[in-house]
């Protein structure tokens, strides 16, 4: 191959090395203009055929470097030893500090205390019980992970969580039969994907379904789970433990201390107070047929909505902290139960009976004394990720 030809297929190629490397990392961090398109496919394509790309280009790359010193004059030299060096330099902050999962690590010791001696119980956390073990994980700790593996009665799941969504999910971590392992890759649509280390498929924090790779279209068994403060969750589980802070992480924690209350000055981050914008916060519930989306600050406001979800009548209500909240179905012996707030405590009255429910759906006083509600999974999250990820969902609109 002639020189000057063989000259300019380098540059080409060196070209395209450096665009596969900034596009690899570019469509799965939220950056400008990075998270609004369908690129989920040609992300995956380029973390999956990076590495060969780089092994061509670069032999071919050594080759021409080595012909350029013998036969190049010296600003061919000079330009093309720079370029290399360029590139070594962009591999290695993108690598080694951009990369989602190298920002944001698994915590290296988890540690848990009973919930009723942690310090500030108004925290915020994401609780689970599964044969009868109960384990809390404060939003500040899990947001910056992003996610914790874990056991739960003797159950390995995967405690997840994305700020820029604020969507907790949890799942469980057995795939194909076997305890899975996944990692952070970065975001698609603003949510956090991760990867599993057997199949290397991508999969959706927020609906727990893989988006690419060989399980494409496959889903992770959710978990149930609810989001409440601390005081609210030992009231319901006082047995409950609570997971530590990882000393190694104490200054990325720091950086979410206000995530709880949405005060954060970042705009991936912020709560809009509005209503129905951006990033206004929304109660949501689901399943496999539909969803309904709930204004934050209608229920804060009236602490009580009744509905009808599926045909099932629903109460979401709102604890005194106006952060706590909880969905029933308010159906009870074949009984619609209609229910009012009991003035500024934390208990509700139903209409029909006069009786008296505490804010777990359990009846403490009244003709229905001893009857429990049953649970109506739900979230708390902003209102662009309910809407993208749950497209068909409906707003509930008061009547009033």
């Amino acid at each position: 191959m002639p020189y000057a030809i063989g000259r300019m297929l380098i540059i080409l190629l060196i070209l395209f090395l450096f665009f596969a490397e900034i596009f690899r990392v570019y469509l799965v961090m939220p950056l400008p203009g990075s998270q609004v398109t369908e690129t989920v496919n040609i992300a995956y394509w380029l973390e999956r055929h990076i590495m060969w790309i780089r092994i061509l280009i670069l032999l071919l790359g050594i080759i021409v470097l080595i012909r350029t010193f013998k036969k190049g004059k010296t600003w061919e030299k000079v330009g093309l030893s720079l370029a290399m060096l360029g590139y070594f330099l962009l591999f290695i902050v993108l690598n080694f500090s951009i990369a989602a999962d190298q920002k944001f690590h698994q915590p290296t010791t988890k540690s848990f205390i009973p919930a009723t001696e942690s310090l500030d119980k108004s925290k915020l956390v994401i609780g689970v019980v599964i044969n009868g073990e109960a384990k809390a994980y404060p939003i500040q700790l899990i947001g910056y992970h992003h996610q914790v593996m874990d056991t739960i009665g003797n159950e390995p799941v995967i405690i997840t969580y994305c700020t820029v969504c604020r969507t907790g999910r949890v799942y469980s971590s057995r795939l194909n039969g076997r305890d899975e392992v996944f990692r952070l890759v970065g975001m698609d649509h603003f949510n956090a994907v991760f990867e599993d280390k057997t199949t290397k498929s991508w999969w959706q924090q927020a609906s727990g379904q893989a988006i690419a790779g060989p399980l494409k279209g496959s889903m992770l068994k959710e978990i149930p789970s609810s989001q409440s403060t601390i005081e609210s969750w030992i009231r319901q589980y006082p047995n409950s433990v609570v997971m530590e802070p990882d000393p190694l992480y104490d200054e990325r924690y720091f950086g979410l201390e206000d995530y709880d209350k949405g005060t954060m000055q970042s705009s991936l981050v912020k709560r809009d107070y509005r209503s129905w914008q951006p990033k206004s916060w929304i109660v949501g519930v689901k399943n496999e047929f539909s969803s309904m989306a709930y204004d934050w600050n209608e229920l804060v406001k009236k602490r009580v909505i009744e509905d009808s979800f599926e045909n099932s009548p629903i109460l979401v209500t709102m604890e005194t902290d106006t952060t706590s909240f909880h969905v029933y179905e308010r159906t009870v012996n074949g009984t619609v139960l209609k229910f009012s707030t009991c003035g500024a405590d934390n208990y509700l009255t139903d209409q029909n009976t006069g009786s008296v429910w505490n804010m777990d759906g359990r009846c403490i006083e009244g003709p229905l004394k001893g009857q429990q509600l049953s649970s109506v999974q739900a979230y708390n999250e902003f209102w662009h990720a309910w809407e993208r990820f749950e497209p068909a969902t409906k707003k509930h609109i008061s009547k009033e």
